[in-house]
């Protein structure tokens, strides 16, 4: 039980941790932050069920006011900014990571890992995000889901980096990441 709670602590400060790393803003206001990753590392690390508990761990830090964003936003306007969907998205897009790393028996664990990562922080974290998006920007989904694909070829390699370092991870130390050593 102390060791779920550590871990879901730690990735929660995971990904506060890479909202620290310089944002670049494009010109229509969406930040790209080296956050998506921390997803996709929470999943595939602590599978579907911790993963969702350290993102949702991370929003409530986030509600309350820490500014653990990128750029070092926090607070209850981050939910109804233009990124909303995408913050939103965070706990869905590391469960089905770690969903995908738990159930699906692909070998080797580098490569599952970063489908599961490609499927929960890229598919599920654009979906709710260009939602978001166009809400909060007024335009349609297909002018969002066109703006949104800026950032498809560095969440691409965010996803290949998750893969390699899950597998690196799962070499060193397989306890480290529970589901490994069952599959």
């Amino acid at each position: 039980m102390e060791r779920n709670v550590a871990q879901i602590a730690l990735f929660a400060a995971l990904i506060a941790a890479l909202g620290a790393i310089p944002q670049i803003t494009l010109a229509f206001g969406i930040p790209i932050t080296a956050q998506s990753m921390g997803v996709m590392l929470a999943g595939a690390v602590l599978g579907a069920k911790r993963g969702f508990l350290s993102m949702l761990l991370f929003l409530l830090l986030v509600a309350i006011g820490l500014p653990l964003l990128a750029g070092g936003r926090g607070g209850l306007g981050a939910f109804v900014a233009p990124t909303s969907g995408f913050l939103i998205a965070f706990p869905f897009g590391a469960f089905v990571t770690g969903l995908f790393v738990e159930k699906v028996r692909l070998r080797p664990i580098g490569l599952r890992a970063g489908i599961g990562a490609a499927l929960g922080g890229i598919v599920v974290l654009y979906a709710l995000g260009i939602l978001g998006m166009s809400i909060g920007l007024g335009k349609s989904i297909p002018e969002c889901a066109k703006l949104v694909m800026a950032f498809l070829p560095g969440d691409v390699l965010k996803a290949g980096v998750t893969g390699m370092l899950v597998a690196a991870l799962a070499k060193a130390r397989p306890q480290s990441v529970a589901w490994s050593v069952r599959a």
